[in-house]
């Protein structure tokens, strides 16, 4: 199981950036998938998750209305569209997936929200 996590970045209070995991190694359309995010000193937070066929979703509450999380499973992606970014969202972000009932991250992303 592969997980790549990429584009993050920097980006203006109120700005958007695209991230997207690239999953290889496993069944990606029998599998749920969450982005998660963390900053240093803290625990991993949950931002968003998606059911396998991609038609049940859910949110953190910080989250909710500014950020979508998306699948596309003929490509083995998954993306998250982060809107109205705020300082708050610096963090580094993590794909996951529980797999075969063993966990598996991707490398992370920086994003950093900053004018």
């Amino acid at each position: 199981v592969q997980l790549v996590d990429s584009g993050g970045g920097l980006v203006q209070p109120g700005g958007s950036l695209r991230l997207s995991c690239a999953a290889s190694g496993f069944a990606f359309s029998s599998y749920g998938m969450t982005w998660y995010r963390q900053v240093p000193g803290k625990d991993r937070e949950l931002v968003a998750t998606i059911s396998s066929a991609g038609d049940l979703t859910n949110y953190a509450d910080s989250v909710k209305g500014r950020f979508t999380i998306s699948r596309v499973n003929a490509k083995q992606m998954v993306y998250l569209q982060m809107n109205s970014l705020k300082f708050e969202d610096t963090a580094v972000y993590y794909c996951y997936t529980l797999y075969n009932m063993r966990e598996h991250w991707g490398q992370g992303t920086q994003v950093t929200v900053s004018s």
